[in-house]
């Protein structure tokens, strides 16, 4: 018994969710395993791992997670454990908080940006209902 619901909590641990473009989700998101996002959600987005938000992606709400990699448009905080990597093409409206962070030239980035390791930032910009 333990050991099947072992076996399928290490399957959910290595799971890699899409959302394909033209898919929209109107609520909050929750993986344990990475998520890429080319389609559009209104809600917040939490995984275990790393999100990526692909250029037609979109979300309105706020993206928790390890790690992430951002092309597309958030309208909403990110909080990232380790590293975020924002994309070019990136539209970014909301507060960033991250260990390391890169934007590359001609992103689109306003808000307020915090850096540090985990025990050095507590983002006293969190919206409500966000760990």
């Amino acid at each position: 018994m333990f050991q099947k619901k072992n076996q399928q909590e290490g399957l959910k641990q290595a799971t890699i969710n899409i959302l394909g473009a033209g898919t929209q989700i109107n609520g909050d998101l929750l993986t344990a395993g990475d998520i890429r996002i080319d389609g559009k959600i209104a809600g917040n987005v939490s995984s275990d791992a790393k999100v990526v938000l692909g250029e037609t992606g979109e979300v309105t709400g706020n993206i928790v997670s390890q790690s992430a990699e951002i092309a597309g448009t958030i309208n909403g905080d990110v909080i990232i454990k380790e590293n975020l990597f924002i994309k070019a093409t990136a539209k970014v409206n909301g507060n960033i908080s991250s260990d390391k962070l890169v934007i590359e030239n001609g992103a689109d980035f306003n808000g307020f940006c915090k850096m540090g390791s985990e025990e050095d930032k507590q983002p006293k910009f969190l919206m409500h209902g966000t760990k």
